[in-house]
Parts: structure tokens; sequence; C-alpha cells
């Protein structure tokens, strides 16, 4: 899917040329369109429309204040994996009241502050976890708000790094451990027993597996409603899958209409997390090409982007549609091209096998980089990581400068040996 419209002149996000971003931010840089943000949050919402329900943004998709604030300003929760992704949406002005709190390896530190700051739910994924809790919110005198993860060892069609409902992942625990932990909750002056949470991976285009979900957490709630305990919420998570290339995007108006047909009546808000769905398609990556070679019979189009920049296609074997942000040049060839950058590794291609009429100085752009981008990027080999923009209609705002050397020296010692 492609955010560029393309005309006789030149590709434009909503109202701004890209030649004209590149000219003023440079490049590389990614590009947001609010625009497409908020039109895929009032989506989203209208889907499930019917239901009780709380959408809680996936910090760990996009962590840029800039972004949290928007989603914040559209009503939305948020799901974070550290203290610090909490301390993100707080300063981003989030409602704590919305977060739910996920990961496996949540510190002492974390967990007090996530408890003094009022998050909806810290979702507990082991009985060392379950017990940690419990001790920090008794020091804190405060009634710890938990949920616990179930992993329901369910498998979905994706990648195999982002697959996380299968027995053999490290996420969550059994449904019956969830149920027994969940009833010492109810018993414990220092928790209160707020929710069943699962996640089953990401990038699905499937809902069966999500239903199955469904199922099982909602036989656990009524075996616990059977012994007293009366939940206020089931977390199915997110994995809401886009198009990148030719896939099928996940169908949320069929899926939202069979979760209402399960939980109807049951007294249950809804908690989703969605992250990819809401932002990926709303990013791009503005790149320029700094030459082109030929080895053989294999033509290499090196742009100033690199693996560091947008490591999915090395990591994940992700496929991204890459176009010309302008007229093909007089000096222009035809590809098939390798879209490389300029890393010391083989594995910095970011495109491969792609027909396009291109030449040395001619501008890219990337499709669908709002997700998984600039959260997932490094500084591999000094590099410094790339500016981020928001564009809203005819305007256009830095909103994450481009590191400079002395951004990343900062950080080191001053000792010389």
């Amino acid at each position: 899917m492609s955010l560029i419209r393309e005309s006789d002149s030149e590709a434009t996000i909503e109202g701004v040329r890209l030649g004209d971003l590149a000219e003023r931010f440079g490049t590389p840089t990614l590009i947001y369109s609010r625009a497409e943000i908020n039109a895929r949050v009032t989506a989203f919402a209208s889907a499930f429309g019917a239901l009780d329900h709380l959408p809680c943004f996936a910090v760990k998709a996009n962590n840029n204040l800039s972004i949290l604030s928007l989603m914040a300003t559209r009503g939305m929760g948020f799901d974070v994996v550290s203290g610090n992704e909490l301390e993100r949406v707080l300063r981003a002005r989030g409602d704590a009241s919305k977060v739910v709190f996920s990961g496996v390896g949540k510190l002492a530190g974390e967990l007090d502050f996530a408890l003094c700051s009022g998050v909806l739910s810290i979702n507990v994924e082991s009985s060392d976890e379950f017990e940690l809790a419990l001790e920090r919110a008794k020091l804190a005198g405060i009634q710890a708000p938990l949920s616990v993860r179930i992993n329901p060892d369910i498998r979905v069609s994706t990648h195999p790094y982002i697959a996380t409902g299968e027995k053999t992942t490290k996420f969550g625990v059994s449904a019956e451990q969830a149920a027994q932990l969940l009833l010492r909750a109810h018993a414990s002056k220092h928790a209160r027993a707020v929710g069943l949470a699962c996640h089953l991976g990401s990038q699905m285009t499937d809902a069966e597996p999500l239903l199955r979900a469904c199922s099982l957490l909602l036989s656990v709630v009524d075996e616990l409603q059977t012994r007293g305990v009366e939940l206020e919420f089931i977390d199915l998570g997110g994995g809401f899958g886009v198009r990148y290339n030719n896939e099928r995007e996940f169908e949320l108006g069929g899926y939202a209409r069979a979760i209402l047909g399960q939980i109807e009546g049951r007294g249950l808000k809804l908690v989703t997390e969605p992250g990819r769905f809401l932002i990926a398609n709303a990013g791009i990556l503005l790149t320029r090409i700094i030459r082109t070679k030929t080895n053989d019979a294999q033509r290499f189009a090196i742009v100033d982007a690199a693996m560091n920049d947008l490591i999915r296609p090395s990591l994940y074997q992700a496929w991204h549609r890459v176009s010309r942000a302008s007229l093909p040049s007089d000096e222009a060839s035809e590809g098939p091209w390798e879209i490389v950058g300029p890393i010391c590794e083989t594995a910095d291609t970011l495109a491969s096998g792609r027909e396009l009429a291109i030449a040395k100085d001619d501008l890219l752009c990337i499709d669908s980089c709002g997700a998984y981008v600039s959260v997932l990027s490094s500084n591999y080999n000094a590099r410094n990581r790339v500016a981020e923009v928001l564009v809203d209609g005819d305007s256009a705002r830095l909103i994450r400068r481009r590191e400079c050397l002395n951004d990343q020296l900062a950080l080191e010692t001053p000792y010389l040996a």
C-alpha cells in the first residue's frame, strides 16, 4: 500500500512534494502522514463500535513522542512493555489509566513506576512476576491491578520471529496457571484481579485463531466467576495484519462482530493492542541513490539509507514497495535493481530485483515504514539515526531531529587508554 500520490511531475505525500521534503530535511528521512494515521484510528474504532472497547496502541511499533501524542488526542490507550515506554506515554500526555503493561521481564523499579502511575493493568506473565508484583504493591501500599497473560498454544501463519502464542515461546502461562494466579490475586489485599490477556503474534490475516483464543479466555472467565471472581476485561492483543505487497489485510469488521457474539451480555470490556495496523502504512522512508554499479549481471543501486535504518528486510525477509519520487532522468536505466545500503554487510539489502528506471542522485520512496522501523534502528557502522517528519496537509514538522556524531559520543566515558 502506498501513501504517495504520483503526478506528471513529482510524487507528493498529502499536499507536500517529496522533493521539497528531501531538500528541507535531507535524506534518509522517515515521513509520516497525519491524515493517514487519523484515518486508520477512525476505521479501527468504527469497526469495534458496538463493543465496550479500549484500543491500546502498541508503543513498541512506534514510540515517537509526537506519534504517541497524536494517539492520545484520539482517546487511545497504550500497550507498553518497559518502564521507559510508559515514561514516553506519560510525556506525550497519555492517560495512565488506559495503559496495560505487558512483557516477560518486568523489573521491580518498572513495577513500582507502573503502580504509582495508576496503570489500568499489569499483565503478569509468570508466577515469579506475580509474586514480585504483590511484593512491590505491598511496599507501596497500593492494590496492584493484575491481569494474567495466557499462552493458548495456538499457531498462527506468520514469521516465526513474531509468533508469540505457542507453548514453545517465552510468553504467558497456561490457562490453568492463569486461573490459579487470578484466584490468589482476588484473595490478596494487595491486588485486584482485573483481566485475562493473550497475544498470538503479529501480521496475522486470519481471525480464526483469535476467535479460538477468545473462547479459551472466556472459559477461564466462566470458571473464575463460579468461584466468585468477576473480571473487568479480556485483552486479545493485536497483530492485525496490513498490506505491504499483495497480502490480504485483516478484516476487522467480521472479527469485531464475531467477538461481540462471544462476549455480549457478559459485562466485559474488550482490550485490543493495535500497533502496526494503525501506523505501518502511514510512514515512508525517503532515500537518495548515492551511485549505481554492476557486478557481472547484478545491478546495484546504492542508497543513503541502510539496514540500521530499516532492518525489517534483513531481519524478517520483509518486502517493502520501492518507487521513484520523481520522473526518471535521461540517464535512468531499467532494472532489475538490488536496492542496497552502504553498510559493510551483504545483508544490507533493502529490496531485491526491483524493476525501476533509475539513476545516480534519484530520490526513492520506501513504503510502509511507519511501524517497526525507527524503533528497530541502530548506530551500526557508527551511522546516525535518521530524522523523522510529520506531514499535515500542506505543512511538515520535524518531530525527531537527525542524530549527529556528538550525540553518539556524548554517552561514552572520556577515558582513553
